[in-house]
């Protein structure tokens, strides 16, 4: 995925919090409100995709942009866990199952402004269960963090299976061990669509 180039289009992030027709939520908000940010056409997609959902649901916006940063740091954290569990692993298989959970910075699409981290909301405003929590890891939901993991019921799959099907038609990707991660314009959607290039690279913010 490394090798696939990048025509970054110049697009610029857009604050969230300026879009009454969607919900954010505060679990990974930063001080300065880099989490609220996205690529200003992942915006339109978003409010397609909510569009696309059965009367009374919507979606719940819990991260899109992410600083490099930031990035680096929770890819390091995860990195020094996994290598303190697991002495025996080599330094290239410690990189691999902290992939699983986070992307290397070098191909992150949150740092590109590309992804976003999101859930249901129900009628009544509370999150629909999805059978894991956001963010959570491999190992700690011993597996059922995976889009398609085959353990969840009927009910949590008829629900991964809504936000899919509306995120999917809205033009976004799932990134496979994460039900909640979901990316238009990045390296991994152009892997994904094969398309010839990324639209997206890393992008720098500051809040004005």
């Amino acid at each position: 995925m490394s090798a696939i180039p990048t025509v970054e289009c110049g697009e610029s992030l857009f604050d969230l919090r300026k879009v009454s027709g969607l919900a954010l939520d505060h679990r990974q908000a930063d001080d300065k409100g880099a989490y609220a940010h996205l690529r200003i056409s992942l915006v339109d997609r978003l409010l397609t995709a909510q569009a696309l959902l059965p009367p009374g649901l919507r979606l719940l916006i819990v991260e899109g942009y992410r600083p490099m940063a930031l990035q680096e740091h929770y890819f390091s954290r995860c990195a020094a866990r996994l290598r303190e569990a697991n002495p025996a692993w080599t330094e290239e298989f410690v990189y691999v199952q902290a992939s699983r959970s986070l992307a290397p910075p070098s191909v992150a699409p949150h740092v590109c402004g590309a992804a976003v981290d999101i859930t249901l909301l129900d009628a009544d405003a509370g999150e629909m269960d999805m059978g894991t929590p956001v963010n959570a890891g491999p190992e700690e939901s011993d597996g059922a963090c995976y889009t398609h993991a085959p353990g969840i019921s009927p009910r949590i799959r008829a629900n991964r299976d809504l936000l899919g099907r509306a995120m999917s038609t809205a033009g976004f990707v799932n990134y496979p061990t994460e039900w909640w991660h979901w990316s238009h314009g990045d390296k991994y959607w152009a892997l994904v669509t094969g398309a010839h290039a990324a639209h997206y690279g890393p992008v720098e913010w500051s809040p004005s």
